[in-house]
């Protein structure tokens, strides 16, 4: 019998505190107004604040930041109970994202508000969070960037195991609202390749130049060594016909995108006004959060009245001998 981890609680903790903000429509978001009497204008501003799923870290409480770092450390009494390498490949993958992921959100709830996660300065060595030592698996110390670098790109081949992993930033892959599992694996990497790719924060055309997101620089010499060739050709899988049509009309590819904002609902500020809006069940939600929650349904209005919303179908064999079927390795 093949080993199984449990996920469940990571899962509903996903679901509580990451809000989906939709599908990019590929058009950068105007610059917010002022508030009244001021030119200043609080939480995201980025033309890009449209894109990307949001963890609600400015509503986190002291418990819930407990409890992940708590998880962490679970994770990672799991890693040193139980021999990693000897799982199926996807159980492997699921672990080492998750772990990542869990990482990651810890160290920004620890040290929230603030607005650019990649500028934290991380321990008694005030190294950057992408490398800093979050995680301690069998004794073997390792930053996010030691995960994605050591562990998961040398070892796979497949190039959207990038979309796995969550930097906490609007640039990166959007987090899902769901932990990554055995078998629910293939299918969250590519609707996390698809959206991404095909999202302003992934690929821009100018000029004669297609600009395509700096995280694919990281993984360049593990998937990409014939560039761009090999990168085009990892588009193919996923590209709408509109960035097809990019791809089609420039010439070179330069690595040069990325949003640097912090993923949450606020960039990590307040009105100074201390200006709120009630939510459901009387819930005071500060105006910040509250104007990029209206640009949210605006953008799905605009989706909806072009006919674009669309929903997906996933087929899933059944079998009818009654046994449970291995899901499908990702390569």
């Amino acid at each position: 019998m093949n080993t199984r981890i449990d996920y469940t609680i990571w899962d509903d903790a996903l679901s509580a505190l990451v809000v989906r903000m939709g599908r990019s429509i590929r058009e950068g978001a105007p610059r917010p107004s002022a508030g009244i009497g001021t030119r200043a204008v609080y939480g995201h501003d980025s033309r890009l604040r449209l894109e990307g799923n949001r963890v609600g870290f400015s509503f986190f409480t002291d418990e819930v930041t407990a409890s992940i770092s708590e998880y962490r450390k679970d994770l990672e009494q799991t890693g040193n109970a139980v021999d990693i390498s000897t799982l199926s490949k996807n159980e492997q993958l699921a672990f080492w994202m998750n772990l990542h992921n869990v990482a990651i959100i810890e160290q920004i709830a620890l040290n929230y508000p603030l607005s650019q996660p990649s500028r934290m300065k991380i321990g008694s060595m005030k190294l950057p969070l992408d490398e800093a030592k979050l995680v301690t698996v069998r004794n073997v110390e390792m930053s996010p960037k030691d995960i994605r670098t050591k562990i998961v790109y040398p070892n796979w081949r497949d190039p959207k195991v990038i979309y796995g992993f969550f930097r906490g930033e609007i640039g990166g892959p959007s987090i899902q609202r769901k932990a990554f599992s055995a078998e629910n694996l293939n299918d969250l990497l590519d609707s996390s390749a698809k959206e991404f790719i095909n999202s302003l924060r992934g690929t821009e055309k100018s000029g004669e130049k297609m600009k395509v997101s700096k995280i694919y620089s990281e993984a360049q010499p593990f998937f990409f060594n014939d560039w761009p060739s090999n990168l085009k050709e990892h588009y193919k899988k996923y590209a709408t016909d509109e960035v097809t049509e990019i791809m089609n009309k420039t010439s070179t590819v330069e690595a040069s995108l990325y949003e640097s904002d912090i993923a949450d609902l606020s960039n990590g500020e307040r009105d100074p006004n201390y200006n709120y809006s009630e939510g459901p069940q009387g819930i005071r939600i500060p105006a910040v959060v509250a104007r990029l929650m209206v640009e949210r349904q605006q953008k799905i209005e605009k989706i909806i009245r072009r006919g674009e919303l669309r929903g997906e179908v996933t087929f899933i064999d059944i079998s009818l001998s009654g046994e449970p079927k291995e899901p499908v390795e990702v390569d």
